[in-house]
């Protein structure tokens, strides 16, 4: 009896760990689907059209866009990005999982074009303590820390709407309530809505 596919999406602020965490998700679960997304920026040295990208023009993004082409899109230092929904939704038909590591803006798209989606939002302890992380890196001046940090406040305000909040203490505890909401959404009665029937029919 195969289930449908979940569309897992996480968020986090710059810091909170999610990288790390969606590391270990897929060491542990590899079989995650994975879309190739558009973009209108040029391709960089070793990118593939259809492999890393898929290439498009401004106007030819322009023009799907306005067919609801996309599951979310942005724009990105003058570029658009963008996830084609229909790829997406042939894999959950398929019961293949997806995985989405994406904004704040780009959840809220998705909340509004996926049903199937579950949202995690990987929250620091504390400010503090995300302070002394971004500090503690060594990759960004005053001027980014304090960016990050201001961008963080108002993405964590966002993080009510979530269906799951994940505060990233201690490494493992937080992949285990990952993990946990995660196999939880795999045994929701709406990806298996066949299992019983096909139980008393047996």
């Amino acid at each position: 009896m195969r289930r449908e596919g979940i569309a897992l999406v996480l968020s986090a602020p710059s810091g909170a760990g999610k990288t790390t965490l969606i590391k270990r998700l897929l060491a542990e679960f590899p079989h995650f689907g994975y879309s190739v997304s558009c973009t209108t920026r040029q391709p960089r040295q070793g990118e593939a059209h259809g492999k890393d990208y898929l290439f498009l023009s401004r106007e030819d993004f322009e023009s799907r866009r306005a067919r609801n082409y996309f599951a979310e899109w942005a724009e990105v230092h003058g570029n658009f990005y963008g996830t084609p929904l229909e790829p997406v939704k042939d894999m959950l038909r398929q019961g293949q999982d997806v995985l989405f590591d994406i904004d704040v803006q780009g959840a809220a798209q998705l909340k509004l074009t996926l049903d199937e989606a579950v949202f995690v939002f990987i929250l620091p302890p504390s400010m503090s303590e995300l302070e002394r992380r971004l500090r503690g890196r060594g990759l960004d001046d005053e001027a980014t820390i304090e960016r990050r940090l201001n961008n963080a406040r108002r993405e964590i305000l966002e993080a009510r709407w979530y269906d799951a909040l994940v505060v990233n203490d201690d490494l493992d505890a937080a992949y285990d309530a990952l993990r946990a909401v995660y196999l939880a959404a795999t045994m929701a009665p709406a990806r298996n809505p066949r299992l019983v029937e096909e139980m008393l029919a047996r």
